[in-house]
């Protein structure tokens, strides 16, 4: 049976639903028989909020095809309420071409409707942007991840910001959910440039107040700002999908795919059952090109799940897989927020290695590039959640976003 599950959050042809109007409604504890050895993995800190969800892009009206559906659920909110919120008309959400799936799946989250744009390109390429309304007095939330064409969506944001500062916007924040050139944020070599320095000054100069990013490749790229930065995690999400997956505690393990990441799968591993943690110990001998030398940490007869930030080429999850398979793990699966699914990343992903693998879509993935093992979640909710918080100034409550527990 296929893994790539298919959720809707709001239908195309019904009201935008606002978050007050939505009611709760958790993983069923009834949905997959439980054996006497097999227990629920428990989140050590449950979410508020609901994620982790498989989802179908909203701008698709028509109905999934029954072969790749298995599953539907009904979307859920949080307990706070800002229904009153929907009706601010200081509150103002574009979106850029880059995910407008995901853009729509955060103003439904939220209640409101995508603010009109107007964008296109020359037919020397260059891009032209207007905002079709008033953004006077307003706070502006701009959403564009810089993700592949990367230069193409990060010029195209920068005219965005221009765009709404001209405007006399009161406050402009980028919301981008992907930070491209995140992986150049120091220098390997001599002569090389910092680009993430580069692009976090562009963005500044552009006339951006504050940027909301999420699951940046390393904290330190926060600093390379001058403007305030919130930064959320998707690790949660996945975190709560996995939480309804019936898995033996004792068989679960925990896999950082290169030691960089050995912070991020230990905080991970801490959330998740209190997992144990194996590390793979990469060599890299050029750009995205990787290899695998040995594994520390047992993972004979257990679950592996690795996790990582983003998948490229997915050569080093998929050779990282490879030799679990080799150590005796008995199922490998691969979670990641970002999914660049840069070639041949759809060949080595689907050829077998994975039970299941796991993304968010702060990417788009196309559908062609959809493979039976691949589960998509949103988070939709999470930077709808984020975006409200920012409005509202406060930030109570919501620690299981901005901290992965990292100590």
């Amino acid at each position: 049976m296929s893994s790539l599950l298919h959720h809707s959050y709001c239908s195309s042809s019904s009201p935008l639903t606002s978050r007050s109007s939505l009611k709760l409604n958790f993983f069923p504890s009834s949905r997959i028989p439980a054996s006497q050895n097999a227990v629920r993995c428990n989140l050590v800190e449950p979410l508020k909020y609901e994620n982790g969800k498989p989802y179908t892009p909203y701008l698709s009206s028509t109905t999934t095809d029954q072969a790749t559906a298995t599953t539907t659920t009904t979307t859920t909110t949080p307990s706070i309420s800002h229904s009153e919120n929907a009706h601010d008309t200081r509150l103002r959400i574009f979106s850029g071409t880059a995910n407008p799936a995901l853009s729509q799946e955060i103003a439904c989250y939220m209640g409101l409707e995508l603010g009109r744009i107007k964008i296109k390109r020359f037919a020397d390429g260059e891009i032209y942007v207007q905002l079709q309304e008033s953004v006077r007095g307003c706070d502006v939330y701009l959403v564009q991840p810089t993700c592949p064409p990367a230069n193409e969506n990060l010029m195209e944001l920068l005219i965005m910001i221009d765009a709404c500062r001209r405007a006399s916007a009161k406050n402009i924040t980028a919301v981008i959910p992907y930070f491209g050139y995140a992986r150049a944020d120091r220098k390997t070599q001599g002569r090389e440039s910092i680009a993430a320095k580069l692009v976090a000054n562009l963005i500044t100069e552009a006339g951006a107040n504050r940027v909301l990013a999420c699951d940046l490749h390393s904290g330190q790229s926060m600093g390379y700002f001058d403007i305030p930065v919130d930064h959320v995690y998707g690790q949660p999400v996945i975190l709560d999908y996995l939480a309804s997956k019936y898995i033996c505690s004792d068989d679960l393990v925990v896999v950082s795919p290169d030691v960089g990441g050995v912070a991020r799968a230990r905080a991970f591993a801490k959330k998740l059952s209190d997992a144990p943690l194996a590390i793979v110990d990469k060599r890299r001998h050029g750009h995205n090109v990787a290899e695998v030398m040995n594994l520390i940490g047992d993972v004979k007869g257990k679950v592996a799940v690795m996790v990582d930030d983003m998948i490229d080429t997915a050569g080093t999850i998929s050779k990282g897989a490879a030799l679990l398979h080799q150590e005796g793990a008995r199922e490998v699966y691969a979670c990641s927020t970002h999914a660049v699914f840069s070639p041949p990343a759809i060949e080595r992903l689907s050829s077998g290695l994975f039970q299941e693998v796991i993304i968010t879509n702060t990417i788009p993935v196309l559908e062609q590039n959809y493979f039976p093992q691949l589960t998509i979640l949103s988070v939709a909710n999470l930077l709808g959640e984020t975006i409200w918080r920012v409005h509202d100034d406060c930030s109570g409550g919501f620690e299981p976003y901005s901290s992965l527990g990292i100590d």
